[in-house]
């Protein structure tokens, strides 16, 4: 299933009325659930191939810089398909910065998906490291978007 059917999908399943739908094959898995205020949310796909293959090449490709140890930190990844977006119009500053404090819970990006912004909260409380995604650029369910450190 491609990004349009996708799309078509969950436009069906909001027009439809259900309150919840769940569809799987053998390369992934989908649920979509319309809520009490008319929001329809779609927890995001579940794929079957691991992107972390492709991962692998791209680190080993600068050899010559020493490694960063990211083991401390948390990262907070993509929970669905779409458009990152660092602040909440064009207007606006961003959410946040490198070197921000953020509170779990606390929305740290949006990312826009099928015309639906979802807010992206953090999952722990810490410091801003690193943003790893690009603005108003498309990322994959679990790309790493943000580095925290949770000390």
């Amino acid at each position: 299933m491609d990004l349009k059917e996708l799309q078509n999908f969950i436009r069906f399943v909001a027009k439809s009325g259900a309150q919840e739908v769940s569809l799987e094959t053998d390369d992934f898995k989908i649920t979509v659930k319309t809520g009490p205020d008319g929001v329809v949310y779609a927890q995001a796909p579940v794929l079957a191939a691991a992107p972390t293959v492709a991962a692998a090449p791209v680190a080993a490709a600068a050899p010559a810089a020493p490694a960063e140890d990211t083991s401390k930190y948390v990262t907070v990844t993509a929970p669905m398909i779409g458009t990152f977006y660092r602040k909440p119009s064009p207007d606006k500053p961003v959410f946040v910065n490198v070197g921000d404090t953020v509170k779990a819970g606390q929305t740290v990006c949006i990312i826009e998906a099928m015309k639906l912004f979802n807010e992206i909260e953090c999952e722990v409380s810490g410091t801003v490291v690193k943003v790893i995604a690009d603005d108003m650029k498309p990322v994959e369910y679990g790309q790493p978007l943000f580095l925290v450190d949770p000390a």
